[in-house]
């Protein structure tokens, strides 16, 4: 088990260590830098095709089979990344980075949306239908069709297709299904039974029995039913539970309305660790400037998850036919995530009294798992913990429901329609363990895996720039400045030549 450990920390130190962050923040710096900041220069093109378009039908309308809505495609892909990490892991990176670890998620957010804007618009265009006449799309395609055409990488396009395949779906069973459960438990059993004594069954709480059988049975219902009924679940829970966090937010942020401009003021000021956080921290400045910015691009990466591959699996089943359409609504993805409900929670924890805005130094005895939790508790009392109770468990099961479909669609890729099937009852029965497992191994190894996923993923996205560049200038051209031009919308001529007419005809 020892050298098991070794072995892992090593792994996890290279994936998510400083080797891992800058590849996804390099990444994600030269997608905006090829698209010549698309983010930023188009900002209000992409906000009107997706703030602006939440109103209205057509980004709601599923038009063809085997496909989801434009904006079931999003809920479900903010399902999979609007997860716990939302909540106890910003509080964790202000508590162990100061304040000025937001300004470092915010910067991973800013370039990770190019990023995503990239995996989604390369899915799109590498997609194919499946057996059952459903939309399959990811990076095992663009890697296997994308790189893969290159001259001479044929083999190393399908080699990276298949490890991540299989990184992705170890990651599902754990990041993406145990690890979501087990925090669901512990924080229900904090919230509501932790007065009560326990009765005990094989060595485990009946609680947790009853929340993993409860959890399990409802998972069952969602997830057996395939993405049509993953994505009508995620769509009408997912903008329910970010509105009535975000507004709770607001309300405690509200309260503390006299200390927001020290609040901002402190996460510039540290974003560099300044020499106030020097001595009490880690010794000197530079150390500590290291410990923020990683700290703050750390959270955000894991926070809306651009880079990893994961999202494009979901947004791949979208009807929609131009491929930078649906990368606007991974520009969308980031941006709520980690800019809006990110940053609502570092605003919760820095209002708490429990980070000295003057110094960035945590307060003694602070645990940042319950920080977010005893903030809303000060403010609305036992309710505010049940609120954020109640939170983490929508969080994390919507996040369930968003891997499950990732996990599945991995199977596919390697096994076909049955064994993705297969992989749904495998992966529902397993959401009971995550209930009544306590090592925390399997998590730290399943959270290996979650970050090995993007290696073999940036190195599609990075060796495909070149068709980035293309397919965002076609869209300008087109879209923006009204070229009468061909639209290029796949690799594959029967189905470009399928929504290319549909494109000229208006059905788009």
């Amino acid at each position: 088990m020892d050298t098991i450990v070794r072995i892992n920390d090593t792994v996890n130190g290279f994936a998510w260590g400083w080797f891992g962050l800058i590849l996804l923040l390099g990444t994600g710096l030269i997608c905006t830098i090829i698209t010549k900041a698309f983010q930023i220069t188009h900002i209000r093109h992409w906000i009107g095709r997706t703030i602006g378009m939440l109103f209205n039908e057509d980004s709601h309308v599923k038009d063809e089979e085997g496909s989801v809505s434009q904006f079931q495609a999003l809920c479900t892909a903010l399902a999979a990344t609007v997860g716990t990490g939302n909540i106890a892991g910003v509080a964790a990176a202000i508590c162990v980075g100061g304040p000025g670890a937001v300004f470092w998620m915010w910067i991973a957010a800013i370039l990770g949306m190019m990023t995503n804007y990239s995996e989604n618009i390369l899915g799109i265009y590498y997609r194919r239908r499946n057996s059952e006449g459903e939309w399959s799309g990811g990076a095992m395609y663009y890697l296997s069709d994308g790189l893969g055409s290159y001259k001479g990488c044929k083999h190393i396009g399908k080699a990276l297709a298949v490890i991540f395949a299989c990184f992705t779906i170890l990651a599902s069973f754990g990041i993406g299904n145990m690890a979501q459960i087990n925090k669901i438990t512990l924080n229900i059993e904090s919230a509501f039974f932790s007065h009560v004594d326990p009765v005990v069954i094989a060595g485990v709480s009946i609680v947790n029995w009853i929340i993993g059988i409860s959890l399990m049975l409802l998972g069952a219902v969602i997830i057996l039913g395939g993405l049509e009924r993953i994505a009508s679940f995620a769509e009408k829970i997912v903008p329910f539970m970010a509105i009535a966090y975000i507004v709770g937010a607001i309300a405690i942020v509200s309260m503390n309305i006299e200390n927001l401009f020290a609040m901002l003021a402190a996460i510039f000021r540290f974003a560099f660790g300044p020499r106030a956080l020097a001595g009490g921290v880690a010794g000197t400045a530079i150390q500590v400037a290291m410990n923020t910015i990683k700290s703050g691009c750390k959270r955000g990466v894991f926070s809306n998850e651009a880079g990893l591959g994961s999202s494009v699996m979901v947004h791949s089943n979208s009807n929609v036919k131009e491929p930078v359409k649906q990368g606007l609504w991974g520009i969308f993805e980031v941006f709520a995530d980690t800019i809006i409900i990110c940053t609502m929670t570092a605003l919760v924890v820095l209002s708490s009294g429990a980070i000295d805005l003057d110094t960035g130094l945590v307060a003694e005895g602070t645990n940042d798992a319950t920080l977010v939790a005893k903030s809303f508790g000060s403010v609305f009392g036992k309710g505010g913990e049940w609120f954020v109770a109640v939170a983490i468990l929508l969080f994390a099961f919507t996040t369930i429901m968003g891997w499950s479909h990732y996990g599945s669609k991995a199977v596919e890729y390697l096994f076909g329609v049955k064994g993705a099937r297969v992989y749904r009852m495998i992966f529902v029965l397993m959401m009971i363990a995550g209930a009544v497992m306590t090592s925390t191994l399997a998590w730290d190894i399943s959270d290996t895996f979650n970050g090995l996923m993007m290696i073999p993923n940036l190195i599609g996205v990075l060796s495909l720039t070149p068709l980035v560049v293309k397919l965002t200038n076609n869209y300008i051209d087109r879209r923006i400045k009204g070229k009468d031009i061909e639209p290029i919308l796949s690799y594959d001529p029967e189905i470009q030549k399928e929504h290319a007419e549909a494109v000229r005809n208006g059905a788009e």
